[in-house]
Order: structure tokens, then sequence, then C-alpha cells
């Protein structure tokens, strides 16, 4: 990518010594006699390095340096001066100044100094980019579902995202909670700062706080070193705490603290730690239950559910399936490199009669493995777990039959996985044990 360096200066010499310069250099390079035009300049071109000079007829460089970078934030900006004063070196670097150099004297720095600028910015617009991607990818437009309940759902994320407001996502596991909170973080102001997302099921008490709120070196054995925890991390950003019916009671009190006072202790240390942080929750649970039955604390569970969204089960959206079948089709048949693929009808019936216990989560793997074994660019119900094809066809195929069917699905799962077993179960809706036990019985270690 070719780099753009505009130069503000009202010496037309110096303007055009520098511009022949930087231009041998490679750089594309813009010119302003004026601040005006210069902050104009900026409106109009993505600059990578800005060199200004700090005497201009309507402005002073140093007290530019702001207005340059509020109109293009990731760009660098080096000063210029005749007379170098310690004093507005200082106030340069402090209002967000690269650097700021004397003329003349360093002739033989500026080009290692705006290659220094230049590789600065390019990396922070390369940033800003993937932060947009990111936000792109996760906008409610994107979330697939014409259902009511669904659209119901989406439009309660949409009213809660820009208000910083507490959620509680409710719903069965594998509904998407996690993609909604990434929504409702980048739909709000907090988009430009972390989300973090912790699965509370995931670690025991010790390790669950530990992460959550980071420790003291020597807090507990093997903690070696001070440890910034989740909390830290997603400051002024999101933190999606998945599976919350699943924590510790004692670490439940430390979570409420936080959701009112937004602050903690970490562990083993005396100071408190002060956050802005956003929450956004998610269960499977019916907490209010779990309340009533002592395994969640009633505080937390008012606390949380300040503004609480269930999304529907794929039972209670049986429209959505083929728009959901179709979009992980195109995504799969994409990642793999293959020629579009459609669905035929007996495939599509098989979709929405299927209870989907797993919901989107295993309409998903269904999908994939559907495009990994799929032969022709038709999906057919060969391509489907064989308890799909035997609800939709109703009659009990040759034993034989199946098992050379099976053979030769796990053999091409396997292929497609390099051998990953844990992914290859995951693929074929089976545990990793009947795995390996199928893989012996059809000798597929060879």
């Amino acid at each position: 990518m070719r780099a753009n360096v505009l130069i503000i200066d009202d010496e037309h010499d110096i303007r055009t010594l520098l511009s022949r310069i930087i231009r041998l250099e490679g750089y594309e390079v813009f010119e302003a006699d004026t601040g005006r035009k210069g902050l104009k300049m900026l409106q109009q071109e993505k600059i990578h390095a800005v060199i200004c000079d700090v005497k201009l007829p309507d402005a002073n460089g140093v007290e530019m340096v702001p207005q340059i970078k509020k109109l293009s934030p990731q760009s660098e900006v080096i000063l210029l001066t005749a007379f170098g004063t310690i004093p507005d070196s200082v106030s340069a670097i402090k209002n967000g100044a690269f650097d700021y150099i004397t003329k003349g004297d360093d002739n033989n720095k500026i080009i290692p100094l705006v290659n220094k600028a230049v590789d600065k910015a390019l990396l922070q617009f390369r940033v800003q980019e993937l932060e947009e991607a990111m936000g792109e990818r996760y906008r409610f437009d994107n979330i697939v579902g014409k259902s009511k309940p669904m659209i119901q759902a989406v439009e309660l994320a949409k009213k809660v995202a820009s208000t910083g407001t507490t959620v509680l996502l409710t719903g069965e596991t594998g509904t998407g909670k996690e993609v909604f909170a990434q929504a409702i973080h980048y739909e709000s102001d907090r988009r430009q700062q972390p989300f973090i997302a912790i699965n509370c099921s995931a670690l025991g008490k010790e390790l669950l706080e530990s992460e959550m709120f980071g420790h003291k070196a020597g807090s507990f054995t093997g903690a070696s070193r001070d440890k910034q925890g989740l909390f830290e991390e997603a400051n002024h950003g999101t933190i999606f705490l998945d599976e919350i019916g699943e924590m510790d009671l004692a670490l439940q009190a430390k979570l409420l603290r936080v959701l009112e006072t937004g602050s903690f202790f970490k562990v083993g240390e005396t100071k408190e730690t002060k956050v802005d942080v956003r929450v956004i929750a998610a269960t499977n649970r019916d907490l209010q239950a779990e309340s009533e039955a002592g395994n969640f604390r009633l505080d937390l569970f008012y606390r949380l559910s300040v503004f609480s969204i269930r999304l529907p089960s794929l039972a209670e959206r049986k429209d959505d399936i083929p728009l959901l079948a179709d979009h992980f089709i195109q995504m799969f048949t994409a990642r793999m490199n293959r020629k579009p693929l459609t669905m035929n009808e007996a495939f599509q019936k098989a979709l929405v009669n299927h209870p989907w216990k797993g919901n989107i989560r295993e309409l998903k793997n269904v999908i994939e493995r559907a495009v990994i074994l799929a032969t022709t660019d038709e999906l057919t119900l060969d391509c489907l777990p064989f308890d799909f094809a035997y609800t939709e066809t109703g009659n009990p195929a040759d034993a034989l039959k199946l098992a050379e069917m099976e053979k030769l699905h796990i053999r091409k799962v396997l292929a497609y996985t390099n051998g990953n077993k844990t992914r290859s179960a995951e693929l074929l809706g089976i545990g990793l044990a009947t795995l390996y036990r199928k893989i012996e019985e059809y000798k597929l270690n060879g």
C-alpha cells in the first residue's frame, strides 16, 4: 500500500525540498501553505503522516496537533520549527505529536522519522479497518431470521444496545446468545473498546475468580506474578458472562459488587480496582427458580435482569431453518473452496422436521458435515446423519448399507479434519469414545 504524507509549511522552498525528498522514498505527497488548507486536505485524503511547521500564517503547529488528531486519529504528526524550545517540544508531545524537530539540524533524520511515523499510522489504520469490519460482521442486520420471535428479540436488543444497561440473555443452549451479545456491543458507543467473553462453567471457582478479577503475585500456589483480570481488560468495553447460572455463590457476591460500585479487589490484593464495564450475561437456566432454590443470589438476579431478552429455540422458529441452512451452506462452501450447493426438497424437509435439541449450533455442525459429504452440486438425505434419513423415509434401511454409509461418512470427515478425532466427533454428532470404537470397528486407522 502506498502511504500518503501531507506537508504543511508556508515556506515554498522548504516545502518543495521536503516533497522531492519524500517522493523519492515512494510516498504520495500532498502540500498546503496554511493550517486551514492542511486541515481541509485531511478531510479529503487519507493521510498517514503530517509534517507541519510550527509557525504558520494562520495557525500554531503545536496547537494544530489536537485538531489534526481529531480529524484523523490514526495519522501521525511531525512538527518542524526554525527555533526549537523545550517547552514547545513538551507541549507538542503532550498534544499527541509523533516528534518535534528543528529545521536544518535534522535533514538526515527526516526520512527515518517519516518512515517510523508512516509505519505506526499504517498499523493504526489497519486496526481501525479490522474494528470496522468486526462491527459490520456483528451488526444486527447480519443476524439471520425473519420469524416473529426472532424479530422481537432483535428489536429488544437494538433498543438496549445504546443505553449501557446490563443485559441478561436467556434461552436454550445453542440459540446464539454470544452472537447477540456481540451485536449489542458493536451497536453501542463502546464498539471501539474491548469485547471480552468468558464461559463461567468452564473453570472452577478459584480459577474463574482469578480470570475475572486478576490476582496478586503470591496470593496462592502458582501465582508467581501479578495477573490482570478480564474485567480490567474489558475496561470501557463489554464483558460477556456466558452460563452465569454456573457461577459459585461466593463469586456471585463479588460480581454483584462490581455491578453496583464498578469496583473489586483482586485475589490477594488490598487495594481496590475501579473499572467501567458493561456486563451482558447469558444462561440456559431459570435464574429466578434457581434463586428460590438457593442456588443463585436473588439480588444478583434482579441486578442482571434489568433488561432481559429471551432467545427463541430453533423449534420455535422453523421458518428460519431454510434461511439459516442456506447461510451456513454459503459459509462452508466458501471456506472449502467449493462450488455453490443447493438443497433438494427431501433434504430441506428433513431439516425443518428435525427437533434440533442443540439449536443453531447443532444445525451449523450438520450443514458443515453435509457440505463435506456432498458428491454432487445438490445436498440430499445421504449427506445427513442417519437419524434424519430414517425419520424422513420411515423405512428401516438395510443394516449393511447403513454400515457402509456410516463408514464412508466417518472416513470423509476424518479426512476433512486431518485426523482430528475431537473435531470429527463433533461434526459427526457422536461422543469421542464412540468415534474411536467406530474407527476400530471399520478399521479406519490405516
